[in-house]
């Protein structure tokens, strides 16, 4: 029998636990969750704990694996960074920038030096200028460093435009590109199918413009809703598919933070786009087809990050 593929998850919160749960249940690989116990005290040994006692039932073998320390994290393949501080009601992505790219170092290195050939998978906030710091403290190449954010939004564009529309949400196919925050994500109206059908032939603009603003406000319409805590359920399913990708090298195309050469003119800057996933990370990526005003937002989003990649400390 094979040695079965291993991932860790760093960070316990209801993010890394959600992770742990969607990631075990595939059954294709081992998860290691890691994270301080000067934090968490033993709350990531117990979710552990709960999660694999569910595997009677969910029927899946992947093991579970708690730990305080690197050394368990060795040999993975995929790191996912989920620790960080999170969002308050009415604090954005951009202040949380210095706080988490503390954090973000102290994570990063040891879990690089343990694993030297996995590819890291961002979630922490701000999620593009993370990726920076967490290639930067790697040393990794680009393609091994992937932010999740344009696959959580664009499963809360999807779903606003199914229930809009009243169809299956599995037959909208659309995307947000560019940055992920409230201002720079870019929900592309004009490449948003519907059963085939453009989302213009089927929406009147200001319907359009609707679910674009609330896709663009979409984490703190949660959040504002949960009062305690920002999304959990949604990140954690969005990310994993990107896991499952890589571990099981399926080539598929999602879009996501990646590390841009020349696509849409930007150079060395984290930034949404469309990406093929699989063994090794970002195997290809693509410039999807945008009207000029998408194609300037997408560049904004850009300006924006590494703006912000210049404030760091």
């Amino acid at each position: 029998m094979s040695k079965r593929a291993k991932v860790t998850i760093v960070g316990a919160g209801m993010t890394g636990g959600a992770m742990a749960q969607v990631l075990a249940e595939k059954n294709i690989c081992d998860v290691v969750l890691k994270d301080e116990p000067d934090i968490v005290e033993t709350m990531h040994h117990g979710k552990a704990l709960d999660s694999s006692q569910s595997a009677a039932w969910a029927g899946f073998e992947s093991q579970i694996i708690p730990t305080d320390g690197w050394e368990e994290t060795a040999g993975s393949e995929v790191v996912v960074f989920t620790a960080g501080a999170p969002r308050t009601p009415g604090q954005s992505r951009e202040e949380l920038l210095n706080t988490n790219a503390g954090i973000m170092r102290n994570m990063v290195g040891p879990a690089a030096k343990q694993s030297p050939d996995a590819v890291l998978i961002i979630f922490a906030n701000p999620m593009d200028v993370m990726c920076h710091v967490a290639l930067e403290t790697s040393k990794f190449p680009g393609e091994r460093v992937i932010g999740q954010g344009g696959m959580l939004d664009s499963s809360r564009y999807r779903t606003f435009v199914s229930r809009e529309i009243g169809v299956s949400i599995r037959d909208v196919h659309g995307y947000v590109l560019g940055g992920h925050t409230d201002t720079t994500m870019v929900p592309v109206v004009s490449n948003t199918m519907v059963g085939g059908m453009p989302l213009t032939s089927l929406l009147a603009q200001d319907k359009i413009d609707a679910l674009v603003a609330r896709t663009m406000k979409g984490g703190a319409e949660v959040l504002g809703l949960m009062k305690k805590g920002s999304a959990f359920q949604a990140p954690a399913v969005a990310t994993m598919e990107m896991v499952e990708a890589i571990i099981l090298d399926q080539g598929r195309l999602f879009p996501c933070s990646n590390y841009l050469q020349g696509e849409y003119g930007i150079q060395d800057v984290f930034c949404g786009t469309i990406a093929k996933l699989g063994a090794g990370g970002v195997q290809q990526r693509f410039e999807v087809p945008l009207t000029d005003d998408e194609q300037e937002k997408v560049k904004g989003a850009a300006d924006v990050t590494k703006e912000l990649v210049g404030l760091l400390e």
